[in-house]
């Protein structure tokens, strides 16, 4: 049958409104960009000589999003995300994905993902693997006020397009509901089971609610399940080795605000999520709900101390090892001096808890390198051109006695102009790229560039500007 003509140009020019509207709400841009730029961030003014509690280039941030990158050996490529920004702003966040090329030593234009319609670096996107090779990228948001979303790419070891995945997750009432909202999200991919994620919900009942969730597709997700929510709730960092995953997590004392994070607890699973326990394989009902859990390692409010996480790694064995700094408050400067790295290894015993060194702001931050022969920390410990903000040089600290005593083994940037900020480690690092970062001005809008560094220390610069398709990263010497 033949549709008169009328009718069938209202109902073509129906359907193409409506694929406009779509266009129009679809966040995925599937674009490139002609070079590699970070986003600046600040949280919160402060009054004072360092202008706010935290600020920088932050297009790697923060500790509670990994990974930020994650090499192929199929591909011979390090796949790597982060927050960029447009060309006519440094704080319009663009979520960003490339790859490092180990044997012609290139990267390609960075794909522009999309557009998160925010400054906010709290919304960087985090990535991962499947085991067919299709790359992931998960849009985390700050709390509920934007959408979240999860994209793949079309193509295994391919940034070239990605889809958005319409994801679906099971509620308290069990029935299924789109997944559009997800915080500070942790995506582990294992290997020939899926993807096992740790992420925050806000106000869930706590302020800030410890979560982890399942999927073997990444488009079914599980029930979600509730970590833990003492009193005001937590931030985690957690980590993954094979099919275990572990988590530490702080908490914010009732009544004290969202600045205020202090103890240190750690449980771990290893069969994605159906049971709990401690290091020590003690069980642990989840949600925790109490202070004095079983899961507490030390009690950081009776020493005056607060608690920023920062990484989480297996050693050999399979034990946990931790990474965080204390300090005396949240604000910056030297009042609330010293800022103490520590690190609490499980030996199958016991936490044994060391001090590395010392720095200048609490968000200063690095990751772990866990060796059978050494241990090394890649930190922006070293005091930078904006003290006492966040970052600074970046130096790696060497451990050869399993944490017990550290040593400053090499400085890997100096005589900078803006502060070196969150180093991340890559899933299955490799010795061409080692560590990703970022840099920026710790007191003032600036400018951001990306760095990465290969296991003998040598820093290369991401290009900001490229004239071709590839480029080979420029080597800062030394």
């Amino acid at each position: 049958m033949t549709l008169p003509r009328g009718p069938l140009l209202l109902a073509l020019a129906l359907l193409l409104l409506a694929a406009g509207l779509m266009a129009q709400d679809s966040p995925t841009l599937n674009t490139t960009d002609d070079g590699y730029r970070g986003i600046w961030y600040f949280n919160q003014k402060s009054n004072d000589p360092y202008v706010y509690k935290y600020s920088g280039g932050l297009g790697t941030y923060c500790a509670k999003h990994k990974p930020f990158a994650v090499y192929s050996a199929a591909a011979g490529k390090t796949f790597f995300c982060y927050g960029g920004t447009s060309k006519r702003s440094n704080r319009e966040l663009h979520h960003m994905v490339s790859w490092y090329d180990h044997e012609k030593r290139q990267v390609p234009r960075p794909t522009i993902l999309l557009d998160k319609k925010t400054s906010d670096a709290h919304d960087n996107p985090v990535i991962s693997l499947d085991d067919a090779g299709h790359v992931w990228i998960f849009s985390t948001s700050h709390g509920r006020a934007r959408p979240s979303y999860i994209h793949r790419s079309r193509r295994p070891y391919s940034i070239d397009a990605f889809e958005r995945v319409s994801a679906t997750y099971v509620g308290d009432d069990g029935k299924r509901s789109p997944l559009t909202n997800f915080s500070y999200f942790q995506a582990w991919h294992v290997k020939g089971r899926g993807f096992a994620c740790f992420f925050t919900r806000y106000a869930d009942p706590a302020k800030r609610t410890n979560m982890f969730m399942t999927s073997a597709d990444g488009v079914r997700w599980s029930r979600w399940q509730r970590l833990a929510t003492i009193e005001d709730g937590h931030y985690q960092v957690s980590g993954q080795r094979g099919e275990k995953a572990g988590v530490m997590f702080n908490y914010h004392p009732a009544g004290k605000g969202l600045n205020w994070r202090t103890n240190l607890y750690y449980i771990e699973t290893s069969d994605l999520g159906a049971t709990w326990c401690t290091a020590a394989g003690r069980a642990v009902d989840v949600p925790i709900t109490t202070v004095a859990s079983p899961a507490l390692i030390r009690d950081y409010r009776s020493e005056g101390l607060l608690v920023y996480l920062k990484d989480l790694a297996f050693d050999e064995q399979g034990y946990p090892v931790l990474l965080y700094v204390t300090s005396k408050g949240y604000r910056s400067g030297p009042a609330n001096d010293p800022r103490t790295w520590t690190i609490a290894h499980w030996t199958g015993k016991r936490w044994a808890i060391h001090t590395i060194t010392t720095s200048d702001n609490n968000y200063d931050m690095g990751s772990l390198y866990l060796g059978a022969e050494s241990w090394r920390i890649i930190a922006p410990t070293q005091i930078g051109p904006q003290p006492y903000n966040p970052g600074g040089e970046v130096a790696e600290w060497i451990s050869g006695d399993r944490g017990a005593t550290w040593k400053r083994a090499r400085q890997l940037t100096e005589r900078s102009p803006r502060n070196h900020t969150y180093v991340r480690r890559p899933v299955n690092a490799q010795p061409g790229f080692r560590a990703l970062w970022a840099d920026g001005h710790g007191r003032e809008p600036s400018a951001s560039d990306l760095y990465f560094a290969d296991d003998a220390g040598r820093v290369y610069r991401l290009p900001r500007v490229m004239t071709g398709d590839r480029a080979t990263p420029a080597l800062l010497t030394r």
